[in-house]
């Protein structure tokens, strides 16, 4: 085995009431104000009010930024950076889903690395030199995870395509992941976040980069998801809290080791179509699982037993074919369509070529060439 890296997190809160310690932190680190990230829906819906009215109770001033779509573009960070420096803030709160984390990413990078001021030069693995600005991160979706990892996303409108860029110095600083923060979160966008994070975790499982540190995590995020996603679905709280949990411990892991081509494939449906992230991930995830089962070795059976299914007398094929059909019956459950209306012949070219040049495409356990991509997208029609 060679050398792997490991990136966490720093600090963590975790469970209901959780963010009541933010104040604390902030006066303990002896920040003046912070400038807070925030969708314009968690804005309108109160959910941002909920960490801004601890703020004002404490007397900590901050200002508000709000300019984030839900896939986040190459303007939302070059709008942000220029309303950070201005703003006079000297600390970040990132209040939301990915969107939100990741635009924040951009920002505090830029602001820190302004030789990185052209957002596009950051795609891939961007050689910065200096960490974010000080950032504590709160999720207000069971889903992506982005309070502790090193990756995020931005769209490129113009181009219409999705990059990723991996960088150790875009972490947050501190996590702030509070059940109660995700309890306002309507019923399609938690099954989607939620089917977002399973992704990451069967994605990252079974990646070419998976080990034992990053499989521990991994597996006990998909067992978590398949015991509480339905519940939380249901805005039941323990489910909530489950979900809270289980998508912090997988983006542990699969910001280390890496994804695989359902992410390559959500991506640019992302980008062409502005389909929802979680919902392309969860229509993509068993196709893709069917695809990649003959390099997966047992890993399946034990995808299987997470869903509590006994694989005891089940040869390979049937132990890979319940961790697939598992899944599908989980997307089904909480309400993801398994077709997608837009996708059109036409399109299938630029998806593929787009999916086979995503970062997520190499991590991949089986290559794909561009026939086995129009394959898969033409399940989706």
């Amino acid at each position: 085995m060679g050398v792997n890296r490991f990136v966490l997190n720093g600090i963590s809160y975790h469970g209901h009431g959780a963010i009541q310690e933010i104040p604390g932190i902030i006066n303990s680190k002896g920040f003046k104000k912070a400038f807070v990230a925030s969708d314009p829906d968690l804005v309108k819906f109160g959910v941002t009010a909920k960490v801004t009215d601890l703020l004002e109770k404490n007397g900590i001033d901050y200002f508000l930024y709000s300019d984030i779509k839900p896939n986040p573009t190459i303007e939302n960070v070059k709008n942000g950076v220029e309303a950070y420096k201005s703003s006079g803030a000297d600390f970040m709160i990132t209040i939301g889903g990915g969107s939100s984390m990741d635009t924040g990413k951009g920002i505090g990078i830029i602001v820190n690395n302004p030789e990185f001021a052209d957002v596009r030069s950051l795609e891939g693995v961007a050689p910065t030199k200096k960490r974010t600005v000080f950032t504590i991160a709160v999720p207000t979706t069971g889903g992506t995870g982005a309070e502790s990892t090193i990756n995020y996303v931005i769209t490129d409108v113009e181009k219409k395509r999705k990059f990723v860029c991996v960088d150790p110095n875009d972490i947050p600083d501190i996590a702030v992941v509070d059940p109660d923060m995700m309890s306002s979160m309507p019923k399609g966008l938690t099954a989607s976040t939620g089917m977002d994070a399973l992704t990451h975790a069967i994605e990252g499982y079974t990646t070419a980069a998976a080990w034992e540190l990053s499989d521990c995590l991994n597996l006990e995020a998909i067992q978590l998801i398949a015991k509480n996603l339905r519940k939380a679905v249901e805005n039941d709280p323990d489910g909530r809290e489950g979900m809270a949990l289980a998508q912090y411990v997988t983006a542990m892991a699969y910001s280390n080791v890496g994804l695989g081509i359902a992410h390559s494939m959500a991506h640019t449906l992302g980008a062409v179509y502005d389909t929802p992230h979680g919902v392309a991930c969860a229509m993509m995830l068993p196709i893709v699982m069917e695809f990649n089962a003959e390099a997966t070795g047992d890993k399946f059976k034990y995808i299987a037993e997470a869903f509590d299914i006994d694989t005891s007398g089940m040869d390979q094929d049937a132990y890979r074919k319940a961790a697939i059909d598992a899944v599908r019956q989980l997307s089904v459950d909480v309400g993801i369509p398994t077709k997608l209306d837009k996708l059109k012949e036409d399109d299938l070219d630029f998806l593929c070529e787009s999916a086979a040049a995503d970062a997520c495409a190499p991590g991949n356990p089986r290559p794909a060439d561009l026939s086995q991509f129009r394959e898969m997208f033409k399940k989706l029609m």
